[in-house]
């Protein structure tokens, strides 16, 4: 019995294991469930008005936000007039085109939103968009 084998190199594998392929899936996973929850940044609550006729818009330079209370954000920060003109006029600097989203609760005076249109023209952004919550209409 010298010349006898154990195992049959002929016979190939018949069946594929899968178990690695699962244990890589899942810890992947994981590392994504864990990863979301930091990736999340904290928001200011914002009711926009509703519209149906809203429009997708592009990525813009600058979002000025108007709060129910009259308070300017800018890219979520708390500012004021002046730091929302020098934000401005360092966006115009670096990229000659500039978009500002304006965003204004629903709650928010309509006499303010029209302050901060008028504030960003006179920077000289010809460019901007009011940003709204989009609704369902019916057929």
């Amino acid at each position: 019995m010298a010349g006898a084998r154990l195992g049959d190199d002929d016979a190939g594998m018949t069946e594929i294991n899968i178990l690695p392929l699962v244990d890589v899936v899942l810890v992947v996973l994981i590392i994504f469930m864990v990863t979301t929850s930091y990736i999340v940044s904290p928001s200011i609550k914002v009711t926009l008005p509703d519209a149906a006729t809203g429009e997708a818009t592009a990525p813009s330079s600058l979002g000025i936000t108007v709060t129910a209370q009259g308070a300017l954000l800018l890219d979520g920060e708390p500012v004021t007039e002046p730091e929302i003109r020098a934000a401005v006029r360092a966006a115009k600097a670096e990229n000659g085109d500039v978009v500002c989203l304006i965003a204004g609760d629903k709650d928010a005076r309509h006499g303010a939103v029209t302050h901060v249109i008028d504030l960003v023209k006179q920077e000289g952004v010809a460019k901007f968009a009011i940003n709204i919550e989009p609704v369902e209409t019916g057929p």
